[in-house]
């Protein structure tokens, strides 16, 4: 007899339709095919325990099982409830018409029971893409299918449930959830909050027109100057994700695995903070099977890298095409893959490897060509890809020990939404331009446009500090983002005097 049971496979952040074909015959035999790996071809042991413990069998038959289209490879455990259900309904142990109503997915544990799976949420706007009725997964993956309307979602604890729900022993109730309400209700106010840092009102404005023009932005300052302080409390005055990034970002994280069971949706902008040992396929994605990289689970958020020149010098050179193009591209022999990596960098570093600048009140001071050789350390390219260069110095005493809070960091994200309002109308006609980092060329000379006073300050700086062609536009983008900020609708004298002070590492002999 031959049973079709419907699933999916992951490839990036999308699925793809699997039909899994049980066909049972006279004789002896367990033949899994359809390119499964390691992990599906173990299903075997998995089904039979699982099967033996909840009162049904694997009878003595030639089982040929086949996962299709043949040419896609399958990964993972997730396979093992189809594959059971396929041959409970082949040997006539469950009978039912249904099968072909639902997308079946699911680990299973010996005695029957059900994990938790990578990738529900691609999995369930797949179901509902092709017009299945519903989907049968593990409890714990339940709330993240939800999100999707228009399909019945079912949770479900054991093989045994899925048994009597085919056979109408046992009615399921679909998990259903209030996708706004959910989704709103995460918006919270995020835990660091820019009150807390005593002065730093240069790094902190700094910080607020990166923000709002989405701009990269590397500190660079002693030890214990507050720079990863900083960096923690940038997502709380980073716009808040409309649905369709909150959607997006949640895919990644949910085929990465790194989703929380009682969480369906991912709200907040998300922060990653990667150690400096991090390999390059960890940080971009890859691997013999390809998982998103921290670039990708950083995306629509931050990504902070602390003390920049300890990351290996092949690790920061990857980000180089991610940067430009928002997203990261992985081939292999027979397969290539995208995940999308649009994210804002923040980078710390200390000006040399002492950690302290060339002053004579510091406690330890490196000479001129260490600073440098240690600056080196991180390649122009890379560089090039920052607008913002900002030196944090160490905080008096008297700040310190001043009682007063700063400006909260609610205060700060109500201007940094007002300038990306701006930009959004600005920019309503492209699908690929958001903000002002992202302009090209093109949209420089459309929206940047100086008049004589500010072109020749311009002109004045590059020729005095002796700036690199590079900062040009980087310089521009800032300046656009400042007249933003204070809503102006042309760059000002005064936007080009800010924007240029903050090309620290561009302007010669600054150590």
């Amino acid at each position: 007899m031959l049973t079709k049971v419907f699933a999916a496979a992951i490839y990036g952040i999308d699925a793809h339709h699997v039909t899994i074909e049980v066909n049972v015959d006279k004789g002896i035999g367990y033949h899994l095919v359809g390119l499964p790996d390691k992990a599906v071809n173990e299903s075997n042991y998995r089904i039979t325990a699982a099967l033996q413990n909840v009162s049904y069998r694997l009878p003595g038959k030639k089982y040929i099982i086949n996962m299709a289209p043949a040419d896609l490879r399958k990964e993972g455990s997730a396979y093992d409830l189809p594959i059971a259900i396929g041959i409970l309904h082949a040997t006539g142990q469950v009978i039912t018409d249904d099968l072909e109503k639902y997308m079946i997915m699911g680990e299973l544990s010996l005695d029957g029971g059900l994990q938790p799976i990578k990738g529900t949420l691609p999995i369930a706007l797949k179901a509902k893409e092709l017009g299945f009725e519903g989907i049968i997964l593990p409890a714990q993956n339940a709330k993240e299918a939800a999100i999707v309307n228009d399909l019945k979602v079912y949770g479900v604890e054991n093989i045994l449930d899925v048994i009597h729900f085919f056979e109408g022993k046992k009615d399921l109730e679909p998990v259903q959830i209030d996708l706004e309400e959910l989704f709103y209700k995460q918006l919270e106010f995020p835990e660091f909050d820019f009150a807390d840092v005593k002065g730093q009102e240069t790094v902190k404005r700094c910080l607020e027109i990166a923000a709002a023009g989405g701009h990269n932005i590397i500190m660079i300052g002693p030890p214990g100057s507050g720079k990863t302080m900083l960096a923690k409390r940038i997502s709380g005055i980073l716009p808040p994700m409309e649905l369709q990034e909150a959607l997006e970002t949640t895919k990644i994280h949910s085929v990465a695995g790194k989703l929380k069971n009682e969480i369906g949706i991912i709200s907040q902008r998300p922060f990653r903070s990667p150690h400096h040992t991090i390999s390059d396929v960890a940080l971009v994605g890859g691997g013999s099977y390809p998982q998103p990289g921290e670039i990708s689970l950083a995306h629509n958020g931050v990504l902070f890298l602390d003390e920049l020149p300890e990351f290996k010098r092949t690790v920061l050179e990857v980000m180089r095409q991610p940067l430009e193009d928002r997203e990261v591209n992985i081939s292999r022999a027979r397969f290539s893959v995208t995940y999308p990596a649009s994210f804002m960098l923040v980078a710390s570093m200390n000006p040399s490897p002492s950690g302290y600048f060339n002053d004579g009140d510091s406690r330890m001071t490196s000479s001129p060509a260490e600073m440098q050789r240690y600056l080196n350390k991180i390649s122009g390219p890379l560089l090039d890809r920052i607008d913002i260069h900002v030196e944090v110095n160490p905080v008096p005493f008297d700040k310190l020990s001043d009682e007063r809070r700063g400006e909260p960091s609610k205060v700060i994200r109500e201007r940094v939404i007002t300038a990306r309002k701006i930009q959004t109308q600005r920019f309503a006609g492209n699908d690929k331009i958001h903000y002002n980092a992202q302009m090209n060329s093109k949209e420089i000379r459309k929206y940047c446009q100086l008049d004589d006073t500010s072109l020749n300050l311009l002109k004045n700086a590059m020729e005095k500090l002796n700036l690199s062609a590079r900062a040009y536009d980087r310089i521009l983008k800032v300046a656009r983002t400042i007249a933003d900020l204070e809503n102006t609708k042309n760059i000002e004298n005064h936007h080009i005097a800010e924007a240029i002070q903050y090309r620290s590492l561009d302007r010669d002999g600054w150590i």
